[in-house]
């Protein structure tokens, strides 16, 4: 399945393209931004990594349909990338984002999650999200809380701010639909 284009109330998500890698790589290199990524991702960011990311494992990962990547913008300048949203079928880390620290704190990043969750239920028809995290990073937590996913396990993994403890959480589309009917 293509990756499909959504509109939100403030935000336009496209799907991610090859040309996106020279405004991710001046925007995603941020402390705020990486430091609750998984260890695998490179630090310091190398002056070509968003064009190896996107042209080496996301946009394969993509057309092969195991990942649904979009670019996020917001409406009132959608010419610049303010952040990325991801959906994968690895196990147990099903959804991934990032938004730039000038956009953090306004509820863009729900939007966005909201939109991807429900094409993740109601048009892949998966059957559960599940989403790691770090335990201090509270802003994703509180996404993860108010879209009624609940904790199932914790451990400890490594980020690129080093070894933290981790929170894997879950909602089901049985409880998804619930709790946001169509």
């Amino acid at each position: 399945m293509t990756t499909p284009i959504f509109e939100t109330e403030n935000l336009y998500l496209y799907p991610l393209k090859s040309i996106d890698s020279d405004q991710i790589q001046i925007t995603f290199p941020q402390w705020e931004i990486v430091r609750y990524l998984a260890a695998t991702f490179p630090w310091p960011y190398p002056s070509d990594g968003a064009y190896q990311y996107l042209n080496n494992i996301a946009l394969p990962r993509s057309e092969e349909g195991k990942a649904w990547f979009w670019t996020i913008r917001h409406k009132k300048e959608s010419n610049i990338i303010i952040g990325m949203i991801s959906l994968s079928d690895q196990q147990d880390d099903n959804r991934g984002f990032w938004l730039t620290p000038k956009w953090q704190g306004n509820g863009y990043m729900t939007e966005a999650s909201m939109i991807v969750t429900d094409f993740w239920f109601n048009t892949l028809n998966k059957s559960v999200l599940r989403v790691p995290k770090a335990k201090i990073n509270f802003a994703s937590k509180k996404i993860s809380e108010n879209s009624g996913m609940r904790l199932i396990a914790t451990s400890k993994k490594q980020y690129i701010a080093g070894e933290l403890d981790t929170e894997l959480w879950e909602i089901t589309k049985e409880e998804w639909n619930k709790k946001h009917p169509i």
